[in-house]
């Protein structure tokens, strides 16, 4: 039998599949060829996964963040279908023929990219796990099964089921270094500044950079705030104090973001500016995507740096 005929029987074997997306069964037929994949995160979830043959384009890069000459050579030669959320039809033109996105991660309730508007053009769509909330479904605290969870689906649409769980596991050693590391050591109270002048837009209860603090060796002094990313106020800033700082990153540098928060009146006596403790993370490293290992370790030494492997 000729290698593309072992292929073929090995495919009709493969598919149709059936995952699960925010709780509901997503039945795959083929693997995907014109495959769009939505913000840098879940673009690397994929690009980990050496998906790039498959993809038609991804969207919402260019709209917020920075590309790095890391993230341009991941890409190639790919298009960027649409800087921010894209539309139906531009989905439809690009020949999409499956949509990795979230809600509000490229897809908002009620707009018309969604789950169900793609199905009814036979396009599915796996939705980011974290994301789920947005939609009513919340697990309690989000653990680092969301990205593992999700990368092994993502693996399983492209028939790279062994691929993914080969990353996942990889992934789980590194974490429990850390761990391993962090034994002893009180978490530090940690504040983690996105955007936002009037209010702060922070990550709350939901969010899985909660968690990579928490991993980390911090305490997200919004882990009660009831939403994945939302905004606070200074005045809860001030008063829970932060002992360290982090800073979303969004390839433009965080000057400006640091500049604003030392001039703030309610922040003035914060010790974490006063003694410099601020750390810069990447977007993608605070989002579901195969950096929040690289994050975990990197706050961990920031936090504690005694701890340092």
């Amino acid at each position: 039998m000729g290698l593309g005929a072992l292929l073929s029987v090995q495919n009709a074997f493969s598919y149709p599949i059936t995952i699960q997306s925010c709780g509901k069964p997503v039945t795959i037929t083929h693997r995907p060829t014109h495959a769009v994949i939505h913000d840098v995160n879940m673009a690397e979830m994929a690009f980990a996964l050496h998906l790039q043959p498959f993809m038609a384009g991804v969207t919402g890069i260019s709209g917020w963040n920075k590309r790095t000459p890391a993230f341009q050579k991941k890409l190639g030669a790919l298009p960027e279908i649409a800087t921010h959320y894209p539309t139906l039809e531009q989905l439809l033109n690009a020949g999409t023929d499956f949509f990795f996105a979230g809600w509000n991660y490229g897809m908002h309730v009620g707009g018309d990219v969604t789950p169900e508007t793609l199905a009814a053009q036979g396009i599915p769509t796996l939705v980011l796990s974290e994301s789920c909330m947005r939609v009513g479904q919340t697990s309690g605290r989000p653990t680092l099964d969301l990205l593992y969870d999700d990368e092994e689906r993502l693996g399983q649409v492209f028939d790279r089921t062994a691929e993914a769980q080969s990353l996942v596991e990889g992934w789980k050693n590194r974490v429990r270094a850390v761990q391993s590391r962090l034994v002893g050591h009180h978490p530090l109270r940690v504040f983690l500044y996105d955007s936002g002048r009037d209010r702060p837009f922070t990550a709350g209860k939901y969010a899985l950079a909660t968690e990579l603090i928490w991993l980390g060796g911090g305490q997200n002094i919004f882990s009660d705030l009831p939403t994945n990313w939302g905004s606070a106020s200074w005045e809860n800033v001030a008063v829970r104090d932060p002992e360290a700082i982090l800073i979303v990153d969004y390839g433009s540098g965080i000057s400006e973001s640091l500049a604003f928060l030392r001039s703030h009146p309610l922040l003035i006596e914060n010790a974490a500016l006063k003694a410099n403790r601020i750390l810069a993370v990447r977007y993608d490293e605070m989002t579901p995507s195969p950096a929040n290992i690289d994050a975990i370790e990197k706050i961990s030494v920031f936090l504690h740096p005694e701890t340092k492997p």
